[in-house]
């Protein structure tokens, strides 16, 4: 499933054919996507002019001038391709409709939005703007990482006497928005710190440490355009490329990275999820 930096390349990708421009027509080829669309959602955004775009946890808000907001998940194979762009930033002449394109944007400066999805696990809602953080989707998130709520104080009181593995506690959603599996594993091994460690034995110094880490992970992972390893794609089309840079993550057996360590990544499993980390330099 996209995680932060996915979603945000997403978002930043369509800001520019979205923000300030109005949908034309809004198509919709299916009736649902993991849940029903919402009732006459193509006629309520149809005419609609999208004020600003917006990213909370994995999720996309599109803000209507109607005091709507359209929620967007990609879920695991969902993707926003742009085409027919006249700023000349999206190439793509405006192809044929697919099996898989449920969601049909055409903005009235000429570009399309795409939103293909061949596993159906995406989704999209309408929500009242000024009533988001009720959303069921929305209503338990914890803190944006990247965002100033995010600190040192916050995460060592949201850790402190937890009993769960720091990998299981930074996963939790309530704790701490929009990390998934990957760039925690990859955020532990900067840090230093054991994916099986107790999240409440870790010393606050270290747990303070942890928070620029993470903060760097995403923005480093932001600038490479996300990790591609299965479906995630930028909306011109083209692949992340910062799995080429993971240091543990699917790096099982391979020589741990940091200098001077003769040891090499190991896979554990945790909770259901693969957890790559250097045993011999992570405590």
């Amino acid at each position: 499933m996209p995680e932060l930096p996915e979603v945000e390349t997403v978002r930043r990708g369509l800001a520019p054919v979205m923000e300030g421009h109005r949908i034309a027509r809004a198509t919709l080829k299916r009736a649902d996507l993991r849940w029903p669309f919402p009732p006459d959602m193509a006629a309520r955004l149809t005419g609609r002019r999208v004020t600003v775009l917006r990213r909370r946890s994995k999720y996309i808000l599109a803000d209507l001038d109607s005091d709507e907001s359209l929620l967007i998940h990609l879920g695991m194979s969902g993707r926003m391709l742009v085409s027919g762009d006249p700023t000349g930033d999206f190439l793509h002449a405006h192809a044929t409709p697919e099996k898989h394109d449920h969601v049909i944007l055409d903005m009235d400066n000429g570009a399309r939005i795409t939103f293909n999805d061949p596993r159906r696990f995406g989704a999209m809602d309408l929500l009242p703007t000024a009533a988001q953080e009720a959303h069921p989707l929305l209503a338990s998130l914890g803190p944006e990482p990247l965002g100033n709520a995010f600190d040192e104080p916050y995460l060592i009181a949201a850790l402190r006497g937890r009993r769960a593995p720091v990998k299981s506690a930074l996963l939790d959603q309530r704790i701490l928005a929009g990390l998934g599996n990957i760039y925690v594993c990859e955020a532990l091994y900067r840090a230093g710190i054991s994916p099986r460690r107790r999240a409440g034995r870790i010393a606050a110094s270290r747990v303070a440490a942890l928070v620029p880490v993470i903060r760097q992970v995403l923005r480093d992972a932001i600038a490479a355009g996300g990790s591609s390893l299965r479906d995630h794609r930028r909306t011109d089309g083209e692949l992340g490329y910062f799995q080429h840079r993971f240091d543990v993550y699917g790096r099982e057996g391979a020589p741990c990275r940091t200098p001077g360590c003769s040891g090499t990544v190991r896979r554990i499993v945790q909770s259901g999820r693969s957890s790559f980390y250097c045993p011999r330099c992570q405590r």
